[in-house]
């Protein structure tokens, strides 16, 4: 596993697959299918606000870049269904230092933090109120303002992901303690301007 991604993630490099990832039915589409594994068009399409035929164009043209695939179905279905998967639990990108693609990774960046904030908000609402004080307490929420070189910056964001590395990767079944739940970790780095 790279140090630079220890997770294993889907890493972006062409400006046209940001551009194509910042639509928000299909950053839905990717996003669901990491979270819960394979599902159809269909299946999809009430979680991404988009008619079966549109979501299906969408899965097709996130296909065209490497992000889903087809994939089998599950033991027990219908067998005619088109199935699809994320081809990798996450995704990565670092800003492209071209015009176009940095206008390209804006417009994904863009994206993402909208449905990090449009999930954040919808935890607030539907789950924070019906989790255990022990779950409630735990989940955190900081604004730290710290001053630092952009190799801090970096040296920050790796110690962050190795420390949660080995909780991203999939444990095996028989691995994940009982009484474990999934926790969704929302980071958002921000550089502040400087006078």
């Amino acid at each position: 596993m790279s140090l630079r991604n220890p997770y294993g993630d889907f890493e972006i490099t062409d400006p046209q697959a940001m551009r194509a990832l910042a639509h928000p039915v299909r950053l839905a589409a990717l996003s669901y299918l990491q979270k819960n594994g394979p599902a159809t068009a269909t299946q999809l399409s009430e979680h991404v606000g988009a008619s079966p035929s549109v979501t299906s164009w969408h899965l097709r043209h996130l296909a065209s870049f490497g992000l889903v695939s087809d994939g089998p179905p599950p033991s027990g279905t219908d067998r005619r269904q088109r199935w699809w998967r994320a081809v990798a639990r996450g995704f990565r990108y670092e800003m492209p230092d071209t015009p176009e693609g940095a206008e390209a990774g804006r417009l994904l960046r863009a994206e993402m933090l909208n449905q990090a904030l449009e999930a954040a908000q919808q935890w607030l609402v539907e789950t924070e109120p019906t989790l255990d004080p022990e779950w409630s307490r735990l989940a955190g929420s900081a604004n730290t303002l710290v001053v630092l070189t952009p190799a801090e910056a970096e040296a920050i964001e790796s110690a962050i992901e190795q420390l949660l590395a080995p909780y991203v990767q999939r444990r095996d079944a028989g691995e994940t303690p009982e009484d474990a739940r999934p926790v969704r970790y929302l980071r958002i780095s921000l550089p502040e301007a400087t006078d």
